[in-house]
């Protein structure tokens, strides 16, 4: 589907977050990477900032630099942390990050770039001893349905298993310090107010908005159909 713009906007302006994950996947993350309360994190392609409160409890005497490269979602996060002087939003591409940071955090954007391109890329934005969080999208089984399998093909035809994003971490010049799956809340943290959305959009939408709609509401219930078979990895590495 070509993207509309403004009927993509239409359905995401005031959602919470831009996929999945919950305040205690970076809680987790957090304490794998070692992190200090003083600690400078970046928040990387943060869509309205639904990660930041959480990334400010784990770092709370520290600083977050949150950017994004939707001038919508900039404008969100800005209004939503303008005044808290620990957070910073810019408008910015996640391939170039300025600074160094003791943690990137990064929920479900880095395969615009790629596993290992990203981790070759942010390393330099990295203090010694810092780590990268990231959320990737993969496969949980060598045997997915056709549904899956054709809706991946279209969206993300290189999609890894989890064997295949570790060899992608490998390659980068990472070591794993811990892994695991986002959950069903996580999921449905992101899922239950796009579907109410999507349910007050219903009336009355043009045909470039319903078309949108509609294929939000058939990933959502490709999910939930198939959620055994894909789902997003959580992983929090460092440079070896």
């Amino acid at each position: 589907m070509s993207f509309d713009e403004a009927a993509f906007f239409t359905l995401h302006r005031d959602l919470p977050r831009e996929g999945p994950g919950e305040a205690g996947d970076v809680a987790w993350a957090a304490s794998v990477a070692g992190i200090a309360a003083t600690a400078r994190i970046a928040d990387v392609a943060c869509g309205p900032g639904g990660d930041i409160a959480a990334l400010l409890a784990a770092a709370p005497e520290g600083h977050i630099v949150a950017l994004d490269k939707m001038a919508h979602f900039v404008q969100a996060a800005r209004a939503e942390w303008r005044d808290d002087p620990r957070v910073t939003v810019l408008r910015a591409d996640m391939s170039v990050i300025a600074n160094a940071h003791d943690l990137i955090w990064c929920a479900g954007a880095v395969y615009f770039i790629g596993v290992t391109e990203a981790l070759r890329g942010w390393r330099k934005a990295l203090r010694p001893g810092g780590a990268i969080a990231f959320s990737e999208v993969c496969w949980f089984t060598d045997t997915p349905g056709d549904a899956a399998r054709e809706h991946w093909a279209r969206e993300y035809p290189t999609m890894a298993n989890e064997t295949g994003v570790n060899a992608q971490i490998d390659a980068a010049g990472y070591e794993v310090l811990g892994q695991h799956r986002l959950s069903d809340v996580a999921w449905e943290a992101y899922l239950a107010p796009l579907d109410a959305r999507i349910a007050m959009l219903r009336n009355g939408a043009d045909a470039g908005l319903s078309a949108v709609l509609d294929e939000a509401e058939a990933e959502a219930a490709l999910w939930r159909a198939h959620r055994q078979e894909f789902g997003y990895l959580l992983s929090v590495v460092r440079p070896r």
